[in-house]
């Protein structure tokens, strides 16, 4: 008997649901982007997003199960995002996820967004424990390590700056347009790698990130040039800015990978599609070939809800349900959700 999971994700700038089966096989994956939107503005807009999604969340699930040929009697039960993200945002989506398991009498469960882009290359390949996952996500920077399905140790993440909001300032600097990080990493293959930016190692035995300084020194780099009358080629500084964030990206995860021995590397998050980053992490895994290095298709990287409903399922097998009192948790950490009875 096969188990179908339905997902639902509003944690940001996507509407998006999803049907998955037996957590690993994707039936139905919907997303309603609002990039246009917000694009006029250099960002998310909160009040813009939230509204959007009230919009289009029927929608999206009608079409949905549309796509998937099924009806919500076949669903086992409904995953949804319940944090971290923005409050208004996630709202709609958690409040959506009741409403059906109320009406349909459908077992609720509330899932982290981290853990969903964790569980998007599962979609792809089965895990095998340990493994290593660096996420790279907006807000997000980290390593965490797996020993088992739901089990989420963290032992790297950042102290500042994510590595997605410094790829958003330095994209703004640069003039351009949002979102910056896929501007800046087509960019970068077009320039040669020629400006000196620092790279943050931070203590020896740490596997945690700092992005901060590297920002400000771009920023300061640019600043610079322009009034001392200097023209820097666009395309230099992308690929100087880059180069620097990919070294330490992955010599941070090998050194992380080959001393906890771990099975497999997975890397997740929107940073995740960045070619530069693929490329270096290939690259340098090749000198420990019995260490399984995963990527999520492309569509995969960015916010959906096929990777909802794949987190969900392992949660649902795993026994964990959520009352209807379920709330948005726009700060929810991940070490909480590992430990949620």
């Amino acid at each position: 008997m096969s188990e179908y999971i339905l997902g639902i994700e509003t944690s940001c700038d996507e509407t998006a649901a999803a049907i998955v089966k037996d957590g690993r096989d994707i039936v139905a994956n919907v997303v309603a982007s609002q990039i246009d939107s917000h694009r006029r503005f250099g960002g998310v807009v909160p009040e813009i997003a939230s509204r959007h999604h009230v919009e289009q969340i029927t929608v999206v699930l009608e079409e949905t199960f549309q796509q998937a040929g099924i009806t919500i009697e076949d669903i086992d039960a409904i995953a949804v995002t319940e944090g971290p993200g923005l409050v208004g945002a996630l709202l709609v989506g958690v409040n959506a996820a009741k409403g059906l398991a109320f009406a349909h009498h459908k077992p609720l469960i509330g899932v982290h967004h981290i853990a969903g882009h964790i569980y998007a290359n599962r979609l792809e390949k089965e895990f095998r424990f340990p493994l290593l996952a660096l996420v790279v996500s907006g807000g997000h920077t980290e390593l965490i390590l797996m020993r088992e399905h739901g089990d989420f140790d963290i032992i790297g993440e950042t102290r500042d700056d994510a590595a997605g909001e410094a790829y958003d300032k330095v994209a703004r600097t640069l003039s351009l347009p949002y979102p910056g990080g896929p501007q800046i990493d087509q960019l970068a293959t077009e320039g040669e790698a020629n400006i000196d930016f620092p790279r943050a190692w931070l203590e020896e035995d740490s596997f945690d990130f700092s992005f901060s300084g590297l920002k400000s020194a771009v920023i300061n780099t640019l600043h610079n040039a322009k009034q001392k009358g200097q023209t820097l080629e666009s395309k230099d500084v992308a690929a100087s800015f880059q180069a620097s964030v990919v070294e330490v990206l992955t010599e941070k995860t090998f050194k992380a990978a080959t001393q906890y021995q771990v099975k497999q590397v997975i890397v997740a998050g929107g940073v995740a599609a960045n070619k530069g980053l693929r490329q270096s992490m290939i690259a340098k895994f090749k000198q420990a070939p019995a260490i399984d290095l995963l990527f999520p298709p492309l569509s995969l990287c960015t916010d959906n809800a096929a990777m909802i409903a794949a987190a969900g399922s392992i949660a649902y097998q795993q026994g964990h349900r959520a009352g209807l009192d379920l709330n948005a948790n726009p700060s929810f950490s991940l070490e909480r959700y590992a430990k949620r009875p």
